[in-house]
């Protein structure tokens, strides 16, 4: 039968299933499982993936469709991402603390002793990598336009906040727990920070939504967001000026991946929920 980890691994065009063999089977369960442990409190969320002059569809998709989750679920989402995003977020509701590049280490530190947060999370957001250097996929630099909201994460330990990431290549915060085998195995430059629970995915925005759904099933609470509703958002999101990471084109696709695609992945969780809760 397949499993959640599964679906959100369907269609894998960037090696995230070499990376499969080195993580633990249940590892989108095991995320959720780390979630549900986390006191009540704010909940900090970093996402936004700077492409050709814009932030990508893949990312802030599945944020809000986590963010939304959380909150049902009794905890504060608050999103840490940079200025030029914020209203991809207020849109739904969603606080918002924006950042920029030149925001520092200890301005981070300040923004975590303002907010507290019990737990954070990033899908979707790049990472310094292995060479010190913010880099798309196709290794070319964005750091002059990344606010390093990585230094929450690299922060967390010294905090005691425990930390889930959300990836689809390597270079997103999270990957450093898998650094070594990206680089060997996808000869990527890796980044380098690492997080407590590690997904991984076809397409990051899959990856929120299957910890959604072990959310949902965890807690016998229905968390996920049908497909309309998503698909709503990820139109508005194109209409702000997201584009497609990939193709690099104003239209609601993700990855390169059609709306039939995202459908088929999103109808399948849905239907796994309903089996899981219903037994």
């Amino acid at each position: 039968m397949e499993s959640i980890e599964d679906i959100i691994l369907r269609h894998s065009k960037r090696g995230m299933l070499k990376l499969k063999d080195h993580m633990e089977e249940s590892y989108c369960e095991l995320a959720a499982r780390e979630i549900l442990s986390w006191e009540p409190g704010v909940i900090f969320l970093t996402t936004g993936f700077y492409v050709a002059g814009y932030p990508e569809t893949d990312g802030p998709v599945g944020t809000v469709v986590l963010a939304k989750a959380l909150k049902k679920l009794g905890w504060e989402p608050v999103i840490v991402t940079d200025s030029a995003y914020t209203v991809l977020f207020t849109i739904r509701n969603i606080a918002v603390v924006p950042v920029d590049v030149n925001t520092t280490e200890d301005e981070f530190r300040n923004i975590i002793t303002r907010y507290r947060p019990v737990g954070m999370i990033s899908v979707e957001r790049c990472g310094i990598n292995t060479r010190d250097d913010y880099e798309n996929m196709r290794g070319k630099s964005i750091k002059e336009y990344n606010a390093p909201t990585d230094i929450l994460f690299e922060l967390a330990p010294e905090y005691s906040i425990r930390t889930v990431g959300v990836g689809d290549g390597g270079n997103e915060i999270g990957m450093g727990c898998m650094a070594d085998v990206i680089q060997r195995e996808l000869s990527l430059v890796p980044c380098r920070v690492t997080v407590d629970r590690l997904v991984i995915a076809s397409v990051s925005n899959w990856g929120a939504y299957g910890i959604t759904a072990y959310l949902s099933i965890l807690s016998g609470l229905s968390l996920l967001m049908p497909y309309d509703d998503i698909n709503s958002y990820l139109a508005q999101t194109v209409e702000i000026g997201s584009v497609d990471g990939v193709t690099h084109e104003r239209v609601p696709h993700v990855d390169g991946f059609s709306e039939d695609i995202e459908k088929e992945i999103v109808d399948a969780l849905h239907a796994e929920v309903r089996q899981r809760i219903s037994c």
